[in-house]
């Protein structure tokens, strides 16, 4: 079987960028660049005041105090047209441009007036409460790469460069199957033999919060001639989750349907728990992507797999997601030839250092116990006992983006 590591590099080396599109910067966050923008202006545009006070040349208060001229005003939102003469001030507020000889800005709090005479109290230093020209961007700039996904505070700063568009990757679109007899729609009558489907839902969500758009099919019964239909259909997207039904057996039908339609199987089982029954197939430009069907090992396998996907359809590298170091908080015994994702709580030790405790149960069915985990303990394939206190290294759920 293959390990995790070699079916992550077959994976995402079967994906390639997705073309670009254009969108309103109001729409732009959570996507991702696919060309760097640059800023179409300078900003501030001048030497602008920070605050209320004077402007004055600092040449002219070579000690304090010193009376200076009042000869105008530059509001916010206005400007003293004028070159500022050899002891002459001009009455300035927070955001104005300074007026030309102006160097420096003296906070009303530092000066006493009396009419037009305007005693300084501080002498200024050049440059004191100025925004200078460029101070946050210059035009030409481009602070972010092609990849970088944009958060609110991205969008403000593009905002600001005057960008009203970007070019970003188109979103994925990801068809989703569900097949087997024996499941419902929440909120649909339980038959005796039956278990409420909630893989798909799972995965649909994760799909809408890594950047693609979901597209949730009707479950499919176990009935080959419309799991092909539902094939046909969702190889129309960039990329087909199937989950379930994907293991060698009678009753798995989506390998016979995939294969019936030119579908060439590149792996179908992999060295990990959970997760052992994961399938990759393409044909043509189509991938379809086989989860399993029991929720947590979607889940899990979704994380490793689904979303380095996601990420190099989306121009991102698509890499394995990375693992930190934690101390074990119990004893664990040796794992043997697959490759562990053991569901686990964090706390911190008096130190600050991450502890890490694996729940006692780890049935690749019980949701609840994922949701109330933490992290997941990664543990090599024929990893040795482990005494508490050791290091080891862990998945850190709550750091996982996308509202896994």
């Amino acid at each position: 079987m293959l390990t995790v590591r070699e079916a992550h590099a077959r994976v995402i080396a079967a994906f390639a960028p997705l073309p670009a599109e254009i969108v309103s910067i109001a729409n732009a966050v959570g996507r991702v660049l696919a060309k760097p923008p640059a800023a179409r202006l300078t900003q501030p545009p001048a030497d602008l005041s920070a605050m209320d006070g004077y402007a004055v040349r600092a040449a002219d208060i070579a000690a304090a105090p010193t009376t200076l001229t009042l000869v105008g005003q530059a509001p916010a939102g206005g400007s003293y047209d004028h070159a500022l003469k050899p002891g002459e001030a001009v009455r300035i507020f927070t955001g104005a441009p300074l007026p030309m000889g102006a160097d420096s800005v003296v906070i009303q709090e530092d000066t006493k007036t009396d009419g037009t005479k305007i005693t300084i109290l501080e002498a200024p230093t050049p440059g004191r409460h100025v925004r200078k020209a460029g101070l946050d961007f210059s035009a030409g700039d481009a602070p972010f790469a092609t990849g970088r996904t944009l958060t609110a505070r991205d969008v403000a700063l593009l905002a600001a460069m005057n960008l009203p568009w970007v070019s970003v990757y188109r979103k994925p679109r990801v068809a989703i199957l569900s097949t087997g007899d024996e499941l419902v729609m929440p909120g649909e009558p339980v038959g005796r033999n039956q278990i409420v489907s909630s893989s798909g839902i799972a995965v649909a969500a994760l799909v809408r919060g890594w950047g693609g758009e979901p597209t949730l099919f009707d479950i499919a019964r176990d009935d080959a001639a419309l799991i092909q239909g539902r094939i046909a259909a969702g190889a129309q997207h960039d990329l087909l989750i199937t989950l379930g039904g994907a293991s060698v057996g009678d009753h798995d039908l989506v390998q016979d349907a995939l294969k019936a339609q030119g579908f060439a199987m590149d792996f179908w089982r992999i060295a990990m728990r959970p997760g052992k029954p994961l399938m990759f197939a393409a044909r043509d430009r189509a991938r379809v992507l086989g989860l399993p069907g029991n929720p947590v090992s979607t889940m899990v396998c979704a994380l490793l797999f689904l979303r380095p996907a996601l990420e190099r359809l989306l121009g991102q590298p698509g890499d394995l997601i990375a693992t930190q170091p934690a101390q074990l908080a119990i004893d664990v015994r040796a794992n043997d030839t697959r490759e562990d994702y053991v569901r686990s709580r964090l706390s911190r030790g008096a130190d600050g250092t991450t502890i890490v405790e694996p729940h006692k149960v780890q049935d690749s069915s019980m949701l609840s116990v994922l949701a109330g985990s933490d992290a997941l303990l990664v543990r090599p394939a024929h990893d040795p006992a482990r005494k508490a206190g050791e290091t080891v290294q862990i998945i850190d759920l709550v750091g996982v983006p996308g509202g896994y």
